[in-house]
Protein backbone atom coordinates (compact mmCIF):
# COMPACT_ATOMS: atom_id res chain seq x y z
CA UNK A 1 0.00 0.00 0.00
CA UNK A 2 2.84 2.15 0.60
CA UNK A 3 4.77 1.47 -2.86
CA UNK A 4 1.48 2.47 -4.21
CA UNK A 5 1.01 5.64 -2.38
CA UNK A 6 4.42 6.86 -3.16
CA UNK A 7 3.71 5.75 -6.98
CA UNK A 8 0.44 8.21 -6.92
CA UNK A 9 2.71 10.91 -5.16
CA UNK A 10 5.56 10.91 -7.66
CA UNK A 11 3.38 10.50 -10.70
CA UNK A 12 1.00 13.62 -8.90
CA UNK A 13 4.53 15.73 -8.47
CA UNK A 14 5.74 15.03 -11.95
CA UNK A 15 2.40 16.03 -13.60
CA UNK A 16 2.05 19.44 -11.58
CA UNK A 17 5.98 19.81 -13.02
CA UNK A 18 4.94 19.37 -16.62
CA UNK A 19 2.11 21.48 -15.73
CA UNK A 20 4.09 24.38 -14.76
CA UNK A 21 6.28 24.10 -16.87
CA UNK A 22 3.75 24.66 -19.70
CA UNK A 23 2.20 27.59 -17.64
CA UNK A 24 5.67 29.21 -17.45
CA UNK A 25 6.36 29.21 -21.72
CA UNK A 26 2.59 30.62 -21.93
CA UNK A 27 2.94 33.20 -19.93
CA UNK A 28 6.60 34.19 -21.30
CA UNK A 29 4.55 33.82 -24.84
CA UNK A 30 6.48 30.56 -25.75
CA UNK A 31 9.06 32.75 -27.21
CA UNK A 32 11.78 30.81 -25.70
CA UNK A 33 10.30 27.31 -26.48
CA UNK A 34 9.31 28.48 -30.34
CA UNK A 35 12.89 29.82 -31.14
CA UNK A 36 15.70 27.53 -31.71
CA UNK A 37 18.92 28.82 -30.34
CA UNK A 38 20.78 30.57 -32.65
CA UNK A 39 17.88 32.81 -34.01
CA UNK A 40 17.34 36.61 -32.52
CA UNK A 41 14.62 38.43 -34.95
CA UNK A 42 13.96 42.15 -34.49
CA UNK A 43 12.16 44.73 -36.80
CA UNK A 44 12.89 48.15 -37.10
CA UNK A 45 11.85 51.28 -39.20
CA UNK A 46 9.13 50.15 -40.75
CA UNK A 47 6.58 52.02 -42.54
CA UNK A 48 3.86 52.19 -44.88
CA UNK A 49 3.85 55.28 -47.27
CA UNK A 50 0.10 56.74 -47.69
CA UNK A 51 -0.88 55.14 -51.44
CA UNK A 52 -1.63 57.79 -53.97
CA UNK A 53 -4.24 56.14 -55.49
CA UNK A 54 -7.46 55.26 -54.88
CA UNK A 55 -6.85 51.31 -55.53
CA UNK A 56 -5.92 50.41 -52.07
CA UNK A 57 -2.33 48.96 -53.14
CA UNK A 58 0.55 50.17 -50.83
CA UNK A 59 3.98 48.91 -50.16
CA UNK A 60 5.23 48.46 -46.87
CA UNK A 61 9.16 48.78 -46.01
CA UNK A 62 10.88 47.39 -42.49
CA UNK A 63 14.24 45.96 -41.52
CA UNK A 64 14.15 42.36 -40.15
CA UNK A 65 17.37 41.86 -37.93
CA UNK A 66 19.24 38.76 -37.18
CA UNK A 67 21.40 39.12 -34.05
CA UNK A 68 22.06 35.09 -33.78
CA UNK A 69 24.53 32.75 -34.82
CA UNK A 70 21.63 31.14 -37.11
CA UNK A 71 19.91 31.85 -40.88
CA UNK A 72 16.15 32.31 -40.69
CA UNK A 73 13.96 32.80 -43.71
CA UNK A 74 10.68 35.02 -44.15
CA UNK A 75 7.97 32.44 -45.63
CA UNK A 76 4.60 34.25 -45.00
CA UNK A 77 3.31 37.92 -44.15
CA UNK A 78 0.02 38.83 -43.19
CA UNK A 79 -2.52 41.39 -41.55
CA UNK A 80 -5.75 41.03 -40.44
CA UNK A 81 -6.11 44.43 -41.49
CA UNK A 82 -6.20 44.20 -45.27
CA UNK A 83 -6.82 41.22 -47.43
CA UNK A 84 -3.41 40.07 -48.74
CA UNK A 85 0.18 40.85 -48.29
CA UNK A 86 3.25 39.59 -50.99
CA UNK A 87 6.77 39.62 -50.55
CA UNK A 88 8.45 41.33 -54.05
CA UNK A 89 11.43 41.74 -55.50
CA UNK A 90 12.26 44.78 -57.46
CA UNK A 91 15.12 45.21 -59.95
CA UNK A 92 15.95 47.55 -62.59
CA UNK A 93 13.11 46.91 -65.01
CA UNK A 94 10.91 43.98 -63.40
CA UNK A 95 8.81 43.36 -59.95
CA UNK A 96 8.76 39.51 -59.13
CA UNK A 97 6.79 38.31 -55.96
CA UNK A 98 8.95 35.40 -53.93
CA UNK A 99 8.12 33.10 -51.76
CA UNK A 100 10.40 33.85 -49.14
CA UNK A 101 13.60 36.23 -48.31
CA UNK A 102 16.62 35.01 -46.06
CA UNK A 103 17.63 36.53 -43.14
CA UNK A 104 21.25 35.65 -42.86
CA UNK A 105 23.01 35.32 -38.99
CA UNK A 106 24.63 38.35 -38.05
CA UNK A 107 22.90 40.66 -40.61
CA UNK A 108 19.73 41.97 -41.29
CA UNK A 109 16.72 41.62 -44.35
CA UNK A 110 16.38 45.11 -45.68
CA UNK A 111 12.84 45.88 -47.67
CA UNK A 112 13.07 49.07 -49.02
CA UNK A 113 12.48 51.50 -51.65
CA UNK A 114 13.37 50.28 -55.22
CA UNK A 115 14.25 47.06 -54.33
CA UNK A 116 12.57 44.11 -51.65
CA UNK A 117 9.38 45.08 -50.40
CA UNK A 118 5.57 44.19 -49.13
CA UNK A 119 2.88 44.41 -51.24
CA UNK A 120 -0.40 45.43 -49.00
CA UNK A 121 -3.79 44.60 -51.25
CA UNK A 122 -7.76 45.00 -49.78
CA UNK A 123 -7.29 46.90 -46.88
CA UNK A 124 -10.36 46.88 -44.42
CA UNK A 125 -10.45 50.78 -44.50
CA UNK A 126 -9.06 53.44 -46.84
CA UNK A 127 -5.39 54.18 -44.88
CA UNK A 128 -4.79 57.53 -43.76
CA UNK A 129 -1.16 59.29 -42.30
CA UNK A 130 -0.99 58.25 -38.42
CA UNK A 131 -2.69 55.32 -38.92
CA UNK A 132 -1.08 51.66 -37.80
CA UNK A 133 -1.35 48.43 -40.00
CA UNK A 134 -0.69 44.88 -37.53
CA UNK A 135 1.25 42.80 -39.63
CA UNK A 136 2.42 39.24 -38.91
CA UNK A 137 6.13 38.03 -40.27
CA UNK A 138 6.37 34.42 -40.17
CA UNK A 139 9.69 32.88 -40.00
CA UNK A 140 10.83 29.28 -40.73
CA UNK A 141 12.70 29.05 -37.13
CA UNK A 142 12.28 32.22 -35.66
CA UNK A 143 8.12 31.95 -35.20
CA UNK A 144 5.59 34.63 -35.61
CA UNK A 145 6.64 38.42 -34.89
CA UNK A 146 3.70 40.78 -35.00
CA UNK A 147 4.09 44.92 -35.61
CA UNK A 148 2.41 47.63 -35.73
CA UNK A 149 3.50 49.49 -39.12
CA UNK A 150 2.87 53.48 -38.91
CA UNK A 151 1.24 55.05 -42.38
CA UNK A 152 3.18 57.81 -43.53
CA UNK A 153 3.50 60.37 -45.78
CA UNK A 154 4.10 59.43 -49.54
CA UNK A 155 7.25 61.41 -49.75
CA UNK A 156 8.64 59.84 -46.83
CA UNK A 157 11.93 58.90 -45.94
CA UNK A 158 13.63 57.08 -42.96
CA UNK A 159 15.90 59.25 -41.40
CA UNK A 160 14.90 62.27 -42.85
Amino acid sequence: MAARFNRLALTGAGLAAVLTAGAIAVANGGSSAATPAGVKISVADSYIPLPAGGDGMAAGYLTVRNTGSAADTLVRVSSPGAGSITMHRSTDSTMQEVDSLPVPAHGSLELARGGTHLMIMGWQKPPAVGDQLEVDLTFAKGGTITVQVPVKPLTYRPGS
